[in-house]
């Protein structure tokens, strides 16, 4: 089924960089099923936050996942996302289909900007791994800064119906000195934990299409495991801006279609 591909792609991204999958949905459900922004935001956000759950664990197991960190960020988050589902229910098609591809070209732009670190170099950053325990030494600009991250992608997450990673993995990468695998890993699991906020809100409120959200989030959780398997022999560099290229061509897509109407 379409549906099933479409959401193996969405988790094989989501997989290699950490973020990037949520924001590839939209358009991927507008242009390959055919269906309004309206019905593919919490649609997307069901598949994404079902692959980001399994990636998150599987960090856990790992040892890799920031929890506290997490949690802040997905606490300040989900308060958001209620209300991201409540504006995008009152703003035009239109307008939303144009932000939504104003925030893909900025993903893109940062994604070409500078490939991802592998933490190697120390930085000066508001928070740093403790070598000792290797869990951040917590002080109240490194808690506002992940405050902060979590809130913005809380409410992205309900308004474009994406899971945010786009915001958090920049975030982490600059105001943080964790290595990238432990960035995407923290990433996955502010997704999964946000997302239960926003897809909870849209089930209530019926706007939820099942027949085409089951097929697409098995897809997507699908995809999360492949791209688990493969992410460890691809260059990040080259990831990250094959992603920025794949934003590129969506939000240039939408744009068209926006002005078509």
């Amino acid at each position: 089924m379409m549906e099933i591909g479409l959401g193996l792609l969405v988790g094989l991204v989501l997989a290699l960089t950490g973020a990037g999958g949520g924001i590839l949905t939209v358009p991927l459900l507008m242009f390959g099923v055919g269906l309004e922004l309206q019905q593919a935001a919490p649609i997307g956000l069901m598949a994404v936050g079902l692959a980001a759950w399994v990636g998150a664990v599987i960090g856990l197991r790992e040892g890799i996942v920031r929890y506290k960190a997490a949690a802040l960020m997905a606490g300040c988050g989900v308060l958001l996302a209620p209300v991201g589902v409540w504006v995008a229910g009152r703003v035009a098609h239109d307008v939303l289909a144009v932000v939504f591809a104003l925030v893909m070209f900025w993903v893109a732009f940062r994604a070409f900007r500078r490939p991802p670190s592998d933490g190697s170099t120390p930085r000066a950053v508001p928070c740093r791994l403790n070598p000792q325990t290797g869990r951040f030494h917590w002080t109240s600009g490194c808690a506002a800064i992940v405050a902060a991250s979590g809130t913005v992608a809380g409410f992205l997450s309900g308004l474009l119906g994406v899971g945010g990673g786009f915001v958090l993995v920049p975030a982490l990468h600059r105001f943080s000195d964790l290595p990238m695998r432990s960035i995407a890993a923290t990433s996955l699991a502010v997704i999964g934990l946000v997302s239960v906020s926003g897809v909870s809100s849209s089930a209530l409120a019926g706007n939820i299409d099942w027949a085409v959200a089951i097929p697409f989030s098995v897809g997507a959780v699908a995809g999360m495991l492949m791209g688990l398997l493969i992410s460890a022999r691809l260059p990040g560099p080259l990831l990250q801006k094959g992603f920025g290229l794949i934003a590129i061509i969506a939000a240039t897509a939408l744009v068209i279609q926006s002005l078509g109407q």
